[in-house]
């Protein structure tokens, strides 16, 4: 008897809240309003087959945000998940009718009513993971994407298409896959607030680029090196400019001559020559001037000079700011990354899937195949052995965590980015993929992040090649990298 009366009970408040979901839809169908007449029929038509954050996605990735570009990659694919989810597995679960045409008003009503289960909202679920999946990118896009998601539902409502709470299964379900997704591919690190305050300097003003020597490899990333070279003889035309020729093999020696007869050094090359001017540039004790040519540009990306603009602008103004510098073995200079092992393979796959697919999946494709290779180097440091594939040193803290840095909070904090990724142990690549999968790598045993102001570990075995800022250096055996806080001027807009 107990039985029945709770089931009763239950079965009394499952009717009741049915009333309200039809008492509800009933009063904003048959709602008057000229204003919301004119807008939502036309929003819900743009949002069959997901047009409307297909083409939102397609605007965001055109724009130069960085963040937004992530926001539209993200929210597609929550969408494309989602509407698997919603219109094929839990409409063909939950059965359920149409409310009608009855109550909605001629004008406003859809022109093809769908024939599908009403429950629940596929329109509602793929606006509320296109919002969500955005708005772990970029918070103030997803707020913005988040209202027009809730009149994509509220306009199911309106238009008669569903039950009020169709729509907010709808919005739940595209919600919690758009959480998921970021469990699995963890978004980017917002732009915390950085830990140190940039250490400016103020040097002589040079309107023409007087006391420049720039050197410059004309063919580097394609001719543009050339290309600089000329809009540095036009807008500096004061600066001397050395143009590395074919047969130059020593370019060090060509910098290190270049430096000598400076007041400012100025390169206009890849990540790894500018490394090398940087270490110039320090022994000679003057600042330097980084003009990007290269592929990637990181560094110049870094120190927000993307193009010769932004260089040429503070060169002017002699506007600079103090950087650290790390050195590999008190001699080679890094101002960006270095690595041994697999990790340089692990970036160039990285980088071929993740223009289509979106770096925190390339990760995982590049992890596997990286993984799968035996290829495991022996180390020592800080008195314990370990075997990784996995090995990356930076200049400064980069961010997230795990193996797919993006950027920078800042390039003076003083320490050494060290990650490893250790495989000698039982099972440890299925753990590692397991980990990288789950989006869970920063918190695996065999995932070692230290942050410190130096790195020092010993190669058991043969000696391994280190590749540093894009290039592929000598073997060694030892391997000491210091951080050196704030010891190099380059020129950086204000």
């Amino acid at each position: 008897m107990k039985i029945r009366r709770e089931s009763a009970e239950i079965n009394e408040v499952l009717d009741g809240l049915q009333r309200m979901d039809h008492d509800v839809f009933e009063a904003i169908a048959s709602a008057d309003s000229p204003v919301l007449d004119a807008v939502l029929p036309p929003l819900t038509k743009a949002a069959n087959y997901s047009r409307l954050w297909v083409g939102l996605a397609g605007a965001m990735a055109l724009t130069r945000k960085s963040a937004w570009k992530r926001a539209a990659t993200r929210g597609v694919i929550s969408v494309a998940i989602t509407s698997l989810v919603a219109n094929q597995a839990a409409k063909r679960s939950w059965s359920r009718t149409r409310p009608g045409h009855a109550s909605v008003p001629l004008a406003r009503r859809i022109r093809r009513y769908p024939s599908s289960s009403s429950f629940p909202s596929g329109h509602s679920a793929s606006a509320a993971a296109f919002a969500a999946g955005a708005a772990l990118e970029s918070p103030p896009l997803g707020t913005a994407l988040g209202a027009v998601a809730g009149l994509v539902g509220f306009s199911r409502v309106y238009t008669g298409a569903h039950y009020p709470s169709d729509v907010f299964a709808g919005w739940g379900i595209g919600a919690v896959i758009a959480a998921l997704g970021a469990k699995i591919f963890p978004p980017v690190a917002s732009k915390e607030k950085t830990r140190t305050e940039p250490l400016w300097e103020q040097e002589d003003k040079r309107p023409q680029g007087e006391g420049l020597v720039v050197v410059i490899n004309p063919a580097s990333d394609g001719g543009k090196g050339d290309r600089i070279l000329k809009h540095i003889n036009q807008e500096l035309p004061s600066a001397e400019t050395i143009v590395l020729q074919p047969d130059d093999d020593d370019v060090e020696a060509v910098l290190r001559a270049a430096a000598q007869d400076a007041q400012v050094l100025g390169i206009a090359g890849g990540d790894g020559t500018v490394s090398t001017a940087a270490g110039q540039a320090l022994a000679a004790g003057i600042p330097l001037a980084v003009f990007p040519a290269g592929t990637f540009n990181h560094f110049a990306k870094q120190i927000a000079c993307p193009t010769a603009e932004q260089t040429i602008a503070a060169v002017r103004e002699g506007t600079l700011q103090r950087v650290d510098v790390v050195t590999l073995n008190g001699e080679k200079t890094l101002l960006n990354t270095a690595s041994i092992g697999a990790y340089p393979r692990f970036v160039a796959i990285r980088e071929r899937y993740e223009k289509k697919l979106g770096k925190a999946l390339a990760a995982v494709i590049a992890a596997w195949q990286v993984l799968k290779e035996d290829d495991a180097i022996e180390i020592r440091y800080d008195n314990k052995t370990l075997k990784t594939s996995l090995f990356f040193v930076g200049n400064s803290v980069y961010r997230p965590s795990g193996f797919a840095p993006v950027d920078r909070a800042e390039i003076d904090d003083g320490l050494l980015d060290v990650r490893l990724l250790e495989i000698g142990r039982p099972f440890s690549r299925l753990r590692c993929m397991g980990s990288l999968l789950l989006g869970r790598l920063h918190r695996s045993p065999l995932y070692h992040e230290l942050h410190r102001p130096a790195f020092r570990c010993e190669v058991i075995g043969a000696p391994t090649p280190v590749a540093y800022d894009g290039e592929l250096g000598d073997a060694l055996s030892e391997l000491d990298f210091h951080s050196h806080y704030r010891v190099l001027s380059v020129f950086r807009p204000r």
